[in-house]
């Protein structure tokens, strides 16, 4: 996918965010604090996390960084921890041990108004879009709006109309229940009520996980979009390798309880360990970092620039 021959739902979303601000500055949606404000600072600091369930030792002296504007995959394999680690770090599950903070803010001391206002910084896209089956599409937008109490109805109705906009989905669709949506329709209604409250950190659960090969190449380039023009910092869970290297500007690798390596993808493609090698160095991986630029494929080890053709194209 090449990112600079934007799709009509890519340009649509950089178009409505030239507005964006405005609009939901006069919503009185928190902003970040002045210590927040350098491009350099950690937005996610893990350190020492260990998350156990009974005998099951899921995290052992776990350590995550994710810092302003990047955009980080989280891999590893069935039952590494990848979805546990996000919920601990949005707060859905308390460590067992370690400390995690989220803009500076230790999740586990944080008093009540500072983790209200935490979570208006924040947005999440579930994997299935969670939308609320019984409320309209403009409804499930609309929701974090209303819960933050503040914001009146005609604005509200711009706002909302304007995510949907940035989301590619025409107004028309504001009135159609989730029923009535495909699955990449529902994808995008869930990215615009994730960014109703102009969060700065998203997190993203497989985000292309049932989309066909055409629909999932304009999801990444509309995410890629949101994190341009909207200045996010993003969590990506995915087992998609090809969204993976299309997206990531770093790539947390968990196995054996631990982030073994948090780098770009062709420096983590370099680390000797028997999980890193069956995911980037298999066919399908190859494939994948066989797409990246030139002067990032030359840091990748020989092994991956072996030919990636399947049995059938042999």
């Amino acid at each position: 996918m090449n990112a600079s021959n934007e799709s009509p739902a890519g340009a649509a979303a950089a178009h409505a965010a030239g507005t964006h601000a405005a609009a939901i500055g006069a919503a009185s949606v928190g902003t970040p604090s002045a210590a927040a404000a350098d491009a350099g600072d950690l937005v996610i600091e893990v350190r020492n996390l260990t998350k156990r369930y009974g005998r099951n030792i899921v995290h052992q002296k776990l350590d995550f960084d994710v810092r302003r504007g990047e955009i980080v995959s989280i891999v590893g394999g069935s039952g590494s921890g990848k979805t546990t680690l996000v919920r601990q770090i949005l707060g859905l599950e308390r460590p067992t041990s370690g400390t995690i903070k989220v803009f500076g803010e230790d999740t586990a001391t944080i008093d009540a108004a500072s983790a209200r206002m935490m979570r208006t910084r924040s947005g999440m896209l579930f994997q299935q879009g969670a939308l609320f089956s019984s409320m309209t599409v403009f409804d499930n937008v609309a929701q974090p709006l209303r819960e933050l109490g503040r914001v009146p109805p005609d604005l509200l109705h711009d706002i909302v109309m304007l995510k949907l906009e940035m989301v590619g989905l025409p107004c028309k669709h504001a009135s159609k229940m989730p029923a009535a949506l495909s699955g990449g329709m529902i994808k995008r209604v869930g990215i615009a009520r994730a960014i109703a409250l102009e969060p700065e950190l998203l997190f993203l659960d497989e985000p292309t996980a049932g989309l066909d090969p055409q629909a999932s190449d304009e999801f990444v380039e509309l995410i890629a979009t949101l994190h341009r023009t909207l200045g996010l910092t993003v969590v990506m869970v995915t087992h998609d390798l090809d969204t993976m290297v299309a997206l990531s500007t770093r790539v947390a690798v968990l196995a054996d309880r631990k982030v073994l390596v948090a780098a770009p993808v062709e420096e983590a493609a370099n680390v000797d360990h028997p999980f890193i090698h069956e995911y980037f160095l298999g066919l399908r991986g190859r494939r994948a970092l066989q797409a990246l630029p030139p002067e990032r494929r030359a840091k990748l080890p020989k092994a991956a620039l072996e030919p990636a053709l399947s049995s059938v194209e042999l």
